[in-house]
This record gives C-alpha cells, structure tokens and sequence, in this order.
C-alpha cells in the first residue's frame, strides 16, 4: 500500500518551455483531466503530439483514423497525432480464427452470468495477443516520434489511458446494479468481481489503465537516452484515483467514492511509477479529486465529494473571487433551496456512520454495500432535485474549477516531482485556484 502523501504547497518549478515537446499518450475525449495539462503546455510554447487509439470497423478490426477523423482530432488536441491505432487492452484481441473474450461473454444474461465460466488459458492466449499488439504499435509511434523530437530538449509525456469494460450488453444491466442499484436492485461490487466476468474486467483495467504506462516508459527508453545524453530531460505522469482529502468536520480528510472496481488498476498504475522511480526514471502518478466526466457519470454520488471544494475555496483565502464561485453555484439552485444548505446535507451525509465506515484508507477498494448504496445514491437524487436543470449543475463548475486546478499542479510539480505517488487534494487545489485568481 503507498503511503498517502498529498501535496501541500503549490510547486513553483519552471522546466518546460518552447520548443520543448509535449506527448499525450491517450487520446482527448471530450470534458477530462487530460485538458487542463494540455492547457499548460500550450501556454509555456511546447510542441503538441498526441496519439490514437484507433477506430473499429463493421468487423471489429483495429484501424488508423480517416484522414477526416484525423484532422477532427488534431484540431481537438492543437497538435499533430501519429495515426497508429494505440487501443489498449485485449477484449477484442484473440488469435487468428479463435473467439475474443468479448465473443466468449455474449452468451451471459443477468440470470447466468454469476456462474457462467470462461477458458482461462484461452483468455490469456488473448491477452498476449492484445499485448503483443500494443507493444508493437508502441514501437512503430517512438520511431515516429524519435524525429519529432529535437536533441536536448525537455519532454514530458502524459499518460491518460484507463478503462477496459468489455462492450457486452450484460455489463451494462450489471453496471445499473451495482452503480447505481438501491434496494431489490441492489447488486454487490463482491459478486461481480468473484465471478468470472468480474475478474477478466479486472485483468484488462490492468492491462488499460496500468500496464501501459509501463509499454510507454520501456518504448521511450532509447528517446528518453537520446534526450538525456544531449541535456534535455524526460518526464512522464499518469492519471490515479485513490481517494481525495476534503474537509469534513473542519479538517481535510481522506474519502473515497465507492465502489471503485478500478482501484486494483490505480494501485498497479502506483506501483509502476515507483518501480520506475527507483531506476532513475521521473515518472509521477497524480491521485487527483473526484470529478464528473463523460465516464465518470455512471458513478452515481462520485460527485458529492466535490461540493466540499467551496467551503476550503474560503477556507484557503479564496476573498472575492470564492464569492463569485459560490454565487454562480446559488444561481443553479431552485428558489427555496440554498446553496448553504445543500453544503449541510453533504456535512450531514459525510458524518454518518455508514461514511466514516468507508473511509478506510488501508481497506481501499471497501466492497460497496446496500447501507452506502441507500445513503450515497439517495443523497445524489436529492441534491440534484434541488437544481433547475438536471443539466447544469454546481457539480460541473466544480469540476472545471478541479480541472483548472491540477492543470499547473501538475505541470510545474512535474519539473521537479517530490514522489513516484501524489495526491492532489482539496486544499492544495483550492489554494492554487486561488493564487491563479487573485
């Protein structure tokens, strides 16, 4: 288990500057974490590089972007992307002829799945297919790569990939239960991840979200030499979640949203880092807050951790610009219902003995539980209700305002990094928002 090491003061480091060369080694989706650090290096000058994860055709075979696709998402990085399909994990791997693991679940329904089996040796014949593909593809990128970038300059590599859930119809009933199931439709994170289905999700989360931060650093080895040897220097950071110290009760605190099935991966994706770390090599991964996203909306109540942010806002001498933060928040709220109040029921949800239950950093990932599902999910429905659009919620202010947050966090920390591991928590995200708007 990593020690919990937060980062408590806003980094002042300066490394990166034009010229210097920027990868993004995941492709941009959309709302995510992924654009605040993009943001970052634009305005410090470096050069933009992005890559693919490819497509899929009408037979799901892997393929580069059209030439249409193409310059749709360079125009959505603001840089040039090597068309080399780089999807990671092994669904949809198999070799030549024999069934891929995505083939062998369609079989499953929500009265079989729980004790349907599947060929283990089979599987991980898949695995080493889809592995095998990754890493060659990792290759044919560096070597483009390799000429893209100039001798002695400084690069920074960010790793954004994470997922892995097969595309099966049954996951999806499935994933309704246990994310967002009370009562009769409650569905145990324990008996998923006990079942066959549940433990092939969590091999290809670890080949997505973990494992390939590794296929990057090891296909960067001969760049990272190059660089180094002509005075530059290389750095690469992942992505993490492993719970996020707000304030409950007047003092930061960690919590955890549950049930996050990813949190085997996320601890992988630590290890690697440090495994890196010890070597020599400057590879950081950012624990960052809860947030709401596109993937990230399945987790009904992973955004309740969030509304704390407006109270250390303040807490962190947020003066005039935290009051507007906390009026365009009011100004979402129905008449009758305040933004006071709202913040209560979260102190109130927070000090609950079911909560405090779960917020055992050395368990972590806790299995969910009816209780929680009841308490979390029903506080979700609750606050939403309390807004006049379901669709514009103080929860996505809050969410840009983390976004904004970690952006220069996490570059200029990543110039002089303090550890393999760092949590970006609410105080120090606060306390950087804060000096960005004074």
């Amino acid at each position: 288990m990593t020690a919990l090491t937060p980062l408590r003061n806003i980094p002042q480091s300066n490394l990166f500057r034009k010229g210097d060369v920027f990868v993004l080694f995941g492709e941009l989706f959309g709302r995510g974490y992924a654009n605040g650090l993009i943001n970052e290096a634009r305005q410090a000058g470096m050069t933009i590089i992005g890559v693919t994860v490819g497509r899929r055709d009408e037979n799901n075979a892997l393929r580069a972007l059209t030439e249409e696709e193409l310059a749709i998402a360079e125009a959505n990085l603001g840089g040039r992307i090597i068309n080399v399909p780089l999807m990671a994990g092994f669904d949809l791997d198999a070799p030549a002829g024999e069934p891929t693991p995505t083939d062998l679940l369609a079989d499953m329904t929500l009265k079989s799945w729980q004790d349907d089996k599947l060929d283990w040796a089979h599987i991980e014949k898949c695995r080493e297919v889809g592995v095998q593909r990754f890493k060659d593809s990792v290759a044919q990128v560096m070597a483009t790569l390799d000429s893209l970038i100039p001798d002695g300059s400084n690069v920074f590599f960010a790793h954004t990939m994470a997922g892995g859930i097969p595309k099966v119809k049954v996951f999806l009933a499935i994933a309704n239960r246990v994310y967002k199931g009370r009562g009769d439709r409650f569905l145990s994170t324990r008996a998923l991840l006990d079942s066959d289905l549940g433990r092939l999700i969590l091999k290809n989360f670890d080949e997505v979200t973990a494992n390939t931060f590794q296929y990057l650093i090891e296909g960067s080895a001969a760049i990272r030499a190059r660089i180094e040897k002509t005075g530059g220097q290389v750095r690469y950071t992942a992505y993490g979640y492993h719970g996020t110290e707000i304030l409950i009760d007047g003092e930061y605190q960690w919590q955890t949203y549950t049930s996050y099935t990813q949190g085997q991966a996320k601890m992988r994706l630590e290890r690697v880092a440090e495994a890196a770390w010890a070597q020599g090599i400057k590879a950081t991964v950012y624990n960052c807050p809860e947030i709401r996203t596109n993937s990230s909306d399945i987790f009904v109540g992973v955004e309740l951790s969030l509304f704390p942010l407006l109270t250390a806002l303040k807490r962190e001498n947020g003066g005039a610009w935290a009051d507007e933060q906390w009026q365009a928040c009011r100004a979402l709220l129905q008449e009758g219902s305040s933004l006071e109040s709202l913040i209560q029921t979260i102190d109130d949800y927070n000090a609950t003995g079911v909560m405090a239950t779960f917020r055992n950093y050395a368990a972590w990932p806790m299995d969910n539980s009816a209780e929680l599902a009841d308490l979390m999910i029903g506080t979700s429905e609750a606050i939403t209700q309390m807004h006049v659009d379901r669709k514009a919620l103080v929860t996505d202010i809050l969410s840009a305002l983390v976004l904004e947050g970690t952006g220069p966090l996490m570059f200029h920390e990543t110039a002089n990094p303090a550890a393999p591991v760092l949590w970006l928590s609410h105080d120090i995200i606060a306390k950087q928002l804060n000096a960005l708007h004074r």
